[in-house]
């Protein structure tokens, strides 16, 4: 029973390690992209439903909102990919 527990440890210059992480974070990271985006979305409709004269100020301010959640996914990514390539 006590076997079930017992991991292999792998290297950690290891490419399946690193590559692994690199999948994970980025895996991760495009989630979170994709939820605040999904909000940002959703919180822009319920807006301009309330306040539809206000749409071309909520818009320009959507895509404010889209690039820079966009932009933080991008910097992880790059992260990891420079994380993986330096060593």
């Amino acid at each position: 029973m006590l076997a079930l527990f017992h991991f292999i440890p792998i290297a950690a210059s290891s490419g399946i390690t690193a590559g692994f992480g690199i999948a994970v974070g980025g895996g991760l990271g495009a989630v979170g992209a994709g939820v605040g985006i999904g909000i940002i979305f959703g919180k822009v409709i319920e807006a301009v439903t309330r306040q539809p004269e206000m749409r071309d100020e909520i818009t320009s301010i959507q895509w404010l909102g889209f690039a820079l959640t966009e932009a933080v996914f991008f910097y992880g990514l790059v992260a990891g990919l420079l994380s993986f390539v330096l060593k």
